[in-house]
């Protein structure tokens, strides 16, 4: 078996749930929770654990968390003059 992402037009949705009801002994479909709450759940994965890998192979630095609010603060401070 095999699994697949299928994304159906809202305006199609009642014809193809009557397709899977036809052949529901070859169709199984379950809900993805991660996709429920993000439809770009997937993708969002993917691009994190690429930054991840970058940071972690050296490729991207990170930067201090009090590094980076001081960096902010000073923005502020140049964009209320």
């Amino acid at each position: 078996m095999q699994t697949l992402a299928v994304q159906v037009q809202d305006n199609y949705i009642q014809d193809f749930m009557s397709y899977v009801n036809n052949h529901s002994d070859s169709i199984i479909i379950n809900k993805d929770k991660n996709l429920e709450f993000d439809s770009y759940f997937y993708e969002r994965q993917k691009e994190l654990h690429q930054i991840k890998n970058n940071i972690d192979n050296g490729k991207v630095q990170m930067i201090e968390n009090d590094e980076f609010w001081d960096d902010i603060d000073s923005f502020v401070e140049i964009l209320q003059k």
